[in-house]
């Protein structure tokens, strides 16, 4: 199966659960897809992965925006502030990763490799 076959069943399936369409197909995710990158809708995507990538994107971003504006005047070492934004930004890959976790439990989503099996029943 093709990675746009399954994205279109993911989408249909996520569709008729009723959440807002931002929740599963974010904006920043409909870029990615147009510049050709394969990734899954967030919520067929597994824990760890959603822990790493929104702590990377938030560390780095966040990080940079206190440093830049708050931390260098403040005195704040460069290692300091890339420790708290590694906290910072783990309580929030965490928190997202929980996010949708929560979505795959409450609409009882099937697994990303399951879609194949799915299709080929139907």
């Amino acid at each position: 199966m093709t990675f746009q076959s399954r994205r279109a069943q993911s989408l249909a399936i996520l569709r008729r659960t009723g959440m807002w369409r931002c929740n599963y197909e974010p904006p920043y995710l409909r870029a990615l897809w147009r510049i050709g990158l394969e990734l899954p809708p967030p919520h067929f995507v597994p824990f760890s992965r959603i822990v790493i990538s929104a702590m990377t994107w938030f560390s780095t971003t966040w990080g940079a925006f206190m440093w830049l504006f708050i931390w260098s005047e403040q005195g704040v070492t460069v290692i300091s502030a890339v420790s708290i934004s590694c906290v910072a930004g783990l309580f929030f890959g965490v928190a997202m990763a929980m996010y949708y976790a929560y979505g795959r439990r409450k609409y009882r989503l099937p697994e990303w490799t399951s879609l194949d099996e799915r299709l080929a029943v139907q």
